[in-house]
């Protein structure tokens, strides 16, 4: 279970450059975890691409994309 928030999130943002996306997303999830669960993501964040795919896919629901429309 996670529970993000916008400290973590934007930290998360600024943390993040192209070449260096891995780690921010570990530590954002480290951060969110709850602590009953931290054991179990650091078992799952051994797997390749598990800190991007669940970064992702958190951000995805908490986060959603706006839908903007500029007009001159």
């Amino acid at each position: 279970t996670f529970e993000p928030n916008q400290t973590a999130y934007n930290k998360f943002i600024n943390e993040m450059a192209m070449d260096n996306k891995v780690a921010p997303a570990h530590s954002y999830l480290m951060r969110i975890v709850v602590p009953e669960c931290k054991e179990a993501l650091e078992d799952i964040l051994k797997r390749p691409g598990a800190a991007l795919q669940l970064a992702g896919k958190i951000n995805e629901l908490y986060a959603p994309e706006l839908e903007i429309e500029v007009k001159n």
